[in-house]
């Protein structure tokens, strides 16, 4: 199994995750053509996309996903609430439950409840028998439900959006403030890294930061904290940025421990 990201931050998100002939597009924020164009510098067409899943109705999420489906004929899942957030897209989907599996030719999905201001909001997590990753992000609090859910993981690919103190003192107006740093927005660095202090780690050895917001946090915060409750770890952690995402990341070797922001290169 391995993923990548097409870019990932408040201007728009799009994860692949490919195991075998199968490859499921999580999300897709970006224009029809720009998703193209990244697509295309990962090695892959739209063609050879098996599905998209939806995490939720937020643009940044959303904006290319009906011109993608109906271009391409992909099937798209999701949960119904996202589908009716979406507010008239013009598009079939396959409804999905929350917490219950399904397979995708190769691969296990398990959409995951996560707590944010969106209508029926998930995150998911693959397994092909072999090995498991979690994609968490857009995420208010982490419950018991997502620690239990997100422990045992080959790799995770997590939201470290931003970084209390700039966000308190950055451009943002006091309502959005609140609701990105509330109980229904975002993961703060110092949650990404209680999470990760709390989960079994016991098979981890990738971690991806992602969905780091470029005006409420830096790299360098983001990449510290995580790096601190990681101390010893023996394992890779990456980080994920919005204008180049991340290259294709094989979780099924074990890496030599490296702490890194291949992203930026």
């Amino acid at each position: 199994m391995r993923y990548c990201s097409l870019g990932s931050g408040s201007r728009g998100n799009a994860t692949l995750v490919e195991s075998g002939r199968t490859r499921l597009l999580i999300d897709c924020g970006f224009s029809l053509r720009t998703t193209e164009q990244r697509l295309a510098a990962v090695g892959l067409s739209a063609r050879q996309l098996t599905a998209i899943l939806v995490t939720h109705e937020h643009s940044d999420h959303v904006q290319g996903v009906e011109k993608l489906v109906r271009r391409y004929g992909l099937p798209v899942y999701m949960t119904p609430g996202t589908y009716h957030g979406m507010r008239g897209a013009d598009i079939a989907f396959q409804p999905i439950e929350l917490d219950r599996a399904f397979q995708l030719g190769e691969v296990e999905v398990t959409p995951v409840a996560v707590p944010h201001d969106a209508r029926e909001p998930c995150q998911f997590i693959f397994d092909n028998g072999k090995c498991r990753l979690g994609v968490l992000t857009d995420t208010g609090s982490i419950t018991p439900w997502i620690v239990q859910r997100y422990g045992g993981l080959d790799a995770l690919f997590l939201e470290a959006n931003y970084d209390p103190h700039m966000l308190a003192n950055g451009p943002y107006p006091p309502r959005l403030q609140a609701r990105v740093g509330g109980s229904l927005g975002h993961l703060s660095n110092q949650q990404a890294a209680a999470l990760l202090a709390a989960i079994d780690r016991s098979r981890l050895r990738h971690v991806t930061i992602a969905h780091i917001s470029e005006k409420n946090n830096r790299p360098d915060l983001a990449l510290g904290e995580l790096a601190g409750t990681l101390e010893g770890w023996d394992g890779q952690l990456l980080l994920a940025v919005q204008d180049r995402g991340l290259p294709w990341q094989d979780i099924s070797a074990s890496p030599s421990y490296h702490f890194a922001d291949i992203g930026s290169r």
